[in-house]
């Protein structure tokens, strides 16, 4: 039994909203956590979709379960009531930097000296965050892979301040969630999965800010090349353009190109991904 019952997770976007489902449905009582009303409203939605996509790919889970992780989960818009009775909060808010750290600050004091921190953050270093928490000893980074209960990898990465204590009551609830933990050995930028997966991204975006291929092509090439079962712009759109445009905008100049393209062909198109039925692709 996992020391870390009660979880709370701030964000309930595309990667948020599935770390609180998939929490839920392995039997822990979740809090997730947005900045307003309109945020939480999505979240409800978002949630009622995730249910539904459980019932088909997840055995068991049309026996009732999935509607179970529903009851197991509160919304709320208030950080304090959030976290009140958290052993855990899982942050998952927008991949920029100060937005983490504004909401760490702002976390630090409203939680209970006992709760345990962890950043799901996919490009940043815990240790950049750690100042911010309060209580380094207690924080550290624990990455989900998107679809959770098909890419059931939860990857876990201290700093040099993490207590091991509390690392390997991480390991445990990652496993009592149903998660393959993935315990890294020492803080490196994109972990594991994001070192090998970031620069399939990068080469991708860069074929087509340079028109040699379009997303298309790309991505049938990677599938019939490599047997993968999806090519890197449909990872995109699995991600969220967001995201893609978030980590790309901190990138140099060929991956700021890329940035803009997304921005000004895709974002402001509403086109965000999968989640909102259309990205590089039509999903509707």
């Amino acid at each position: 039994m996992t020391a870390l019952t009660n979880v709370t997770v701030l964000g309930t976007g595309v990667l948020g909203s599935q770390i609180a489902f998939q929490t839920a449905y392995h039997g822990h009582p979740v809090v997730a956590w947005d900045i307003d009303d309109a945020a939480i409203e999505a979240a409800k939605a978002r949630f009622a979709k995730l249910a539904a996509v459980y019932k088909v790919e997840v055995p068991g889970a049309a026996d009732g379960k999935a509607d179970e992780a529903l009851t197991r989960i509160r919304l709320s818009s208030d950080l304090a009531d959030a976290v009140k009775d958290a052993d855990l909060v899982i942050e998952a808010v927008p991949e920029q930097p100060q937005i983490k750290i504004d909401t760490y600050t702002k976390l630090a004091a409203v939680a209970p000296e006992r709760t345990v921190f962890a950043t799901n953050s996919s490009t940043l270093l815990p240790s950049m965050l750690a100042p911010a928490t309060g209580r380094p000893d207690r924080f550290l980074a624990l990455h989900y892979a998107n679809r959770v209960w098909a890419m059931n990898t939860a990857e876990i990465m201290g700093t040099s301040e993490t207590s091991p204590e509390v690392y390997e009551q991480v390991v445990e609830f990652a496993r009592s969630t149903g998660m393959e933990p993935i315990e890294i050995k020492k803080e490196k930028a994109g972990y594991v999965l994001n070192s090998l997966l970031v620069p399939l991204l990068g080469a991708a975006g860069d074929l087509l800010v340079d028109g040699i291929a379009d997303p298309a092509t790309v991505d049938k090439t990677w599938r019939i090349g490599t047997g993968a079962p999806l090519g890197p712009f449909q990872i995109f759109d699995v991600v969220g353009l967001t995201t893609a445009y978030n980590v790309s905008a901190m990138g140099g100049p060929k991956q700021q190109a890329f940035a803009k393209l997304v921005k000004e062909q895709y974002l402001d198109q509403g086109k965000l991904g999968v989640a909102t039925g259309e990205g590089f692709y039509s999903y509707r």
